[in-house]
């Protein structure tokens, strides 16, 4: 008797794991794009970040929020299937801005990672101002 209880004990023990992993989650790709060195004269650039929905439930994306006005996502509005794809697209604007850059993107879901870090960088040069 006492051996099969150890067994259910330890039955329980491995499923849980398995039983917390349940629900939507986000995997992306990569979350750090850098742009290497822009002309702030050209203006905007834009990157996306795209991700899965590895987890078994419907993924919402409920905000996506930037570390400054510079920098603009786009998120996916309705819900991402398990096992499909989605994308944030991120314009980040060098006007005004010079030198190296490293911003932020908070996107917070109903996953298991309820906020995902998106980070972009790079180095501006400045455009030649008008005496």
């Amino acid at each position: 008797m006492k051996r099969l209880l150890n067994i259910l004990i330890l039955a329980i023990a491995l499923a849980l794991p398995a039983m917390a992993q349940d629900g939507p989650k986000a995997t992306f790709e990569v979350t750090n794009h850098n742009f290497g060195t822009i002309k702030e004269s050209k203006g905007p650039v834009t990157c996306k970040f795209e991700f899965v929905n590895t987890g078994d439930k419907p993924l919402i994306i409920t905000d996506a929020t930037a570390s400054c006005g510079c920098t603009r996502p786009e998120f996916p509005t309705k819900p991402i299937k398990p096992g499909k794809k989605g994308k944030i697209k991120v314009t980040f604007s060098p006007i005004g801005r010079a030198g190296a850059f490293r911003k932020t993107v908070k996107v917070y879901t109903n996953g298991q990672d309820r906020r995902i870090n998106l980070t972009i960088e790079g180095s501006i040069i400045p455009a030649k101002r008008k005496r």
